[in-house]
């Protein structure tokens, strides 16, 4: 039997979107006011989705905590409150919040193996919402 646990999690970040291969024009056009050269932040949601059998003994997919502890070292303390735009993940990619799904995803699928990663859905605002689920590269 396959069940599905997802959890929620709270951090700050800022970017600037902005793709070097393309001209301020270009740029502006594509990106609007979220191409500002001071950049501009986000408070985002993050929701990560595990599954698995439900084990017998605790009733449970995964240990809560773990995938808590495996999220706050791996997730937050690596994005919160960071210009996306200086971190590694993102040196050689736009850091919209299509890549930052991306990102986490690769993270998060090569060290938590107490369960299955299914997905990743990061809220940015009121109005968008991303999703990732596996198979995809970062986009310049």
């Amino acid at each position: 039997m396959k069940a599905y646990l997802t959890r929620r999690y709270r951090f700050s970040a800022s970017h600037r979107l902005h793709c070097d291969a393309m001209s301020a024009a270009e740029n502006a056009m594509v990106y609007g006011k979220c191409n500002n050269p001071y950049g501009h932040g986000h408070n985002y949601i993050l929701e990560v989705t595990v599954s698995g059998s439900v084990d017998g003994a605790t009733g449970m997919v995964c240990n809560l905590a773990d995938l808590d502890g495996f999220v706050e070292q791996e997730i937050l303390e690596r994005f919160d409150h960071q210009n996306l735009n200086t971190l590694p993940e993102f040196q050689e990619a736009v850091p919209t919040t299509e890549n930052l799904c991306i990102a986490a995803y690769r993270i998060l699928e090569h060290g938590f193996r107490h369960a299955h990663l299914e997905k990743v859905r990061f809220e940015e605002t009121m109005m968008n919402s991303f999703e990732y689920a596996g198979g995809a590269e970062l986009r310049r």
